[in-house]
């Protein structure tokens, strides 16, 4: 990878370990020249001293945000760039999107609370963006819910087997969240003036079954011209699934551009670092400048 870029980092604003300016940090060790922050429903990562920061370290920071959506068959993310931070009509809906998750995250608390589990709830609030992620994690964390869990699962389980389990659509814990749709979050975007991709079609295949049709009805009805076809995907059972390969030829079958994005939460040892420092990663310097062009024109 001549020019390493990161189109997907997550900071501790939505459901990531590092403050924006610890990414930015690590961005500049690993080696990379741009990066994107792409919190969950929220772009208050960014502000002009982060930007200040970044160019100091010589590191192109692109504004970025991870829309959640959902459709009938599954939840999907799609990733916006380089729009207007001061739109106030993005602003408006990614607030929408926020109190969504606060209301999801009692309702959720209530369900998993009659299957014996104990939560922080109140802490838990206090997190603007509160995601699944960070539910889960504060259930198997908890020593009290371990022998439940034990008996439950036979093993502590990551947040992402729990999330699998107890807390996605047909499981007992399953919430049904205010939300909007891919195609609503990618106009969404484009009227701020930015551009839209879809995220990690990978993840879709190996959580939702979505098929290759599916994936590709997707990308016709948000009207999106590039994907994440680069992008290391770990299961729940913390198997690395690398299938960049396919979505690339995918991408050049359907006439579309390639992104690259960690999707990086934190260093665990097993998922992507920044800049895919600990993984080996097929993207060229070719790849690299179109999806940059086309981001920034």
């Amino acid at each position: 990878m001549e020019k390493i870029i990161d189109l997907h980092i997550h900071t501790n604003v939505s459901d990531g370990q590092l403050s924006p300016k610890e990414v930015v940090d690590m961005a500049v060790r690993n080696g990379a020249s741009v990066i994107a922050i792409a919190d969950h429903d929220t772009v208050d990562a960014y502000s002009d001293e982060l930007f200040d920061y970044a160019e100091e370290r010589n590191l192109i920071l692109v504004p970025a945000v991870e829309i959640s959506t959902k459709t009938k068959k599954c939840g999907i993310h799609v990733l916006g760039y380089n729009f207007d931070l001061n739109d106030e009509n993005l602003k408006k809906e990614l607030s929408k999107l926020r109190n969504a998750r606060h209301d999801y995250l009692y309702d959720v608390a209530s369900k998993l609370e009659e299957l014996g589990y104990v939560l922080n709830t109140e802490e838990l609030d206090k997190i603007e963006a509160v995601t699944k992620a960070h539910i889960a994690n504060d259930v198997v964390s908890n020593e009290v819910n371990h022998e439940l869990l034990m008996k439950e699962f036979g093993h502590i389980p990551s947040k992402g087997e729990f999330i699998e389990t107890i807390m996605n659509e047909g499981c007992p814990a399953y919430v049904k969240k205010a939300s909007i749709t891919p195609k609503d979050a990618a106009e969404l975007i484009r009227k701020a003036g930015g551009k839209a991709i879809l995220a990690h079609p990978v993840a879709y295949k190996y959580e939702d079954g979505l098929t290759d049709e599916d994936i590709l009805e997707l990308v016709k009805e948000m009207k999106v011209d590039a994907i994440e076809a680069n992008y290391h995907y770990v299961d729940r059972n913390d198997n690395k699934i690398e299938e960049s390969g396919h979505w690339k030829e995918f991408a050049k079958e359907h006439n579309l551009l390639c992104s690259v994005g960690s999707d990086f939460h934190l260093d665990d040892g097993i998922r992507p670092v920044i800049g895919f420092k600990n993984w080996d990663i097929e993207f060229s310097k070719e790849d690299a400048y179109k999806i940059l062009d086309y981001l920034s024109n």
